[in-house]
């Protein structure tokens, strides 16, 4: 065993961690490595660039695209490639997903071996991310840092298991045959978490094959009762997102008295079918009166404050992200939870693996990740102080990561082994400080997204263009919709898209306010044909995934948008440039847009999706 202070000082742990007295040697061996990596961030970052462009030299786009000449150092590389996003790289994409096994981003040496769908949209629907067979080490090995950074807050956590909610979504082939997939369902089916080996610290209550199960319910429903049934061991309750937590409590509210009687009698219920689940569940289900008399009490009470530690007893801290789009469920988990801290450990995306939060139990306000120098290249676009970070980024505003600056905000653009070469990845960071050489960043948004539920995002042009669609089912009526804004209302569990609308009369046959003449049977379409112009992101989660509600509109009175113009002029703002905000989130606009509804209206159906993002009409 080593001492905090051999273990690199523990990462210089403030005293507020409360370390253990003691490092394992495994943890320490890790503690040290994050050390090498951040105390040497820039000669790493520049190691990272030599490999990658030595690995994809030979692809079509650095030699022939960029010209580069089989070149590794930093300053060919900064003068001949250029900055680029996913629109730009697509014809490149789409003959890979075409079946084209020429070396085109990656090198001769790697070939994509699938494609990883991005929860980011181009035109609407995902986006193809390729990846290649050494990524998963790459990623496997971030993992590995999080339960030693976690040991050092945390004791004990081998002592226990954590009830994880984790879930694997449809897949897809591309027409040249590729596997194409999210990010996390690629990692659960691949050997390295299928053939894992056993350890304390990842020690999960939830059988791979729960997890493996592509039928929602089916997973889910084992997943729980596992869960259930194991309640004094689990040390930690978690989802990948902070939604996906919610959504486990609330299919807990909507099924627990099935769960009781199947705890019960020690018998899983018939609508788990598949006979890898059954199984599974079978070496853990046992009769158990009473649990299944304390589920009832506290499931049957109404009261669900702290149902998380009544359930899991135990717990002692929720394993979920709460930063970005997922900082608005942070009150709703803190009243399920009792308000256990919220741990977020990791930063990552479809493109890349980032890196960790090394204080990962401080407040959710106060998140930041140390970017690993050895995950890509990084580099960082000044955002300037309208919000953008240039429409023609011009490669000489990019900054290196040791030299990025303490307050600042940036665009992160990224340089990948898979072969993205200076890609935008659309993610704003601040910069919060510095673990050795390497910049800590705070995320603050996504860049352009304006709604977001769960994975899905939503940007003003996709929106606009719903509205304009759904707008057409009013034109028969003598109405149009005048004004609108939107918000992502997660008051209730899952969360939906909540859309204001002021209408106009168009015609004489028409009231005053244009609503008066539009149905009510209308004005559901229209809810419906908003989701209909939505991307397949939105319209998976909606269908398969269950993580979305059906889209709301909110019809406010004549002159409601008018109102909110005086407001904000009353808080400051120019009446020669105010612009209607297309989304809201400020608690009194909400309650000014609330107060002043005649109708309220919910999709009446599904919009259509099927696996692979195409439309099943």
């Amino acid at each position: 065993m080593s001492t905090p202070t051999s273990a690199a000082a523990a990462l210089r742990n403030p005293a507020a961690a409360s370390p253990p007295a003691v490092v394992r040697d495994a943890d320490a061996e890790k503690l040290r490595f994050i050390e090498e990596m951040t105390l040497n961030a820039d000669a790493v970052q520049e190691r990272v660039l030599a490999e990658i462009l030595a690995r994809n030299g030979d692809g079509e786009y650095l030699a022939t695209k960029c010209g580069l000449g089989g070149a590794t150092d930093r300053a060919t590389f900064r003068a001949k490639v250029p900055i680029v996003s996913y629109e730009d790289l697509q014809p490149y994409i789409r003959r890979i997903a075409d079946g084209d096994r020429s070396p085109i981003l990656s090198g001769s040496g790697h070939p994509v071996s699938e494609f990883l769908t991005s929860s980011g949209t181009s035109a609407g629907e995902r986006k193809l991310m390729p990846t290649i067979e050494d990524e998963l080490n790459r990623r496997q090995m971030l993992y590995s840092l999080q339960m030693p950074v976690m040991n050092l807050y945390v004791p004990g956590l081998d002592k226990g298991k954590a009830l994880h909610f984790l879930f694997v979504k449809s897949e897809t082939r591309t027409p040249g045959g590729l596997t194409a997939r999210p990010v996390l369902t690629s990692y659960y089916k691949s050997a390295h978490f299928k053939n894992r080996p056993f350890d304390a610290y990842n020690n999960y209550t939830s059988p791979t094959a729960t997890i493996l199960c592509a039928d929602a319910f089916q997973s889910m429903y084992a997943q729980m009762v596992c869960g259930l049934c194991q309640r004094h061991d689990v040390l930690r309750v978690g989802a990948v997102f902070a939604s996906g937590l919610l959504r486990a409590i609330r299919f807990l509210q909507l099924h627990w008295e099935q769960l009781a009687r199947d705890l019960e009698s020690g018998e899983l219920t018939t609508r788990v079918t598949d006979p890898a689940v059954r199984d599974a569940v079978a070496g853990i289900l046992r009769p158990d009166r009473d649990l299944a008399d304390h589920v009832r009490r506290e499931c049957g009470s109404g009261d669900w404050a702290g149902i998380i530690t009544s359930m899991w007893p135990n717990t002692k801290y929720l394993d979920v992200i709460v930063t970005g789009a997922m900082a608005q469920y942070i009150p709703t988990l803190k009243h399920y939870s009792g308000g256990l801290p919220m741990a977020c450990t990791m930063y990552a995306s479809s493109e890349c693996y980032f890196g960790l939060n090394l204080r990962p139990m401080c407040d959710p306000s106060e998140v930041s990740y140390t970017i690993m120098p050895n995950m890509g290249y990084f580099e960082f676009l000044p955002v300037d102080s309208s919000g953008c970070g240039g429409g023609d980024a011009r490669k000489d505003e990019l900054v290196d990561l040791a030299r990025v600056e303490v307050g600042r905000e940036y665009e992160l653009v990224i340089t990948t082994y898979v072969g993205l070469s200076r890609y935008r990845v659309g993610d704003v960071l601040r910069v919060t400080g510095f673990h050795n050489a390497a910049p800590q960043f705070r995320f603050v948004r996504r860049k352009n997204v304006l709604l977001s539920i769960e994975s899905d995002k939503t940007d003003e042009a996709e929106l606009q263009a719903a509205v304009d669609r759904a707008s057409r089912l009013l034109r028969p009526h003598g109405a149009a919709v005048v004004e609108y804004t939107s918000q992502a209302c997660t008051a209730s569990i899952p969360g939906h898209y909540v859309i204001y609308w002021e209408l106009l009369a168009t015609s004489n046959n028409s009231g005053a306010g244009g609503g008066e003449a539009v149905g009510r049977e209308t004005l559901d379409a229209c809810c419906l044909e908003m989701e209909e112009a939505l991307n397949s992101v939105y319209r998976q989660s909606r269908v398969a995934d269950g993580s979305i509600g059906p889209l709301e509109i909110r019809v406010v009175r004549s002159g409601t948008f008018e109102e909110l113009m005086d407001y904000a002029i009353s808080r400051g703002a120019s009446i020669n440039q105010y612009k209607v905000p297309r989304c809201v989130t400020f608690p009194p606009i909400i309650e000014l847009l609330d107060s002043r509804v005649v109708s309220t209206h919910f999709s009446p159906a599904l919009p259509h999706w099927a696996p692979g993002g195409q439309r099943s009409d």
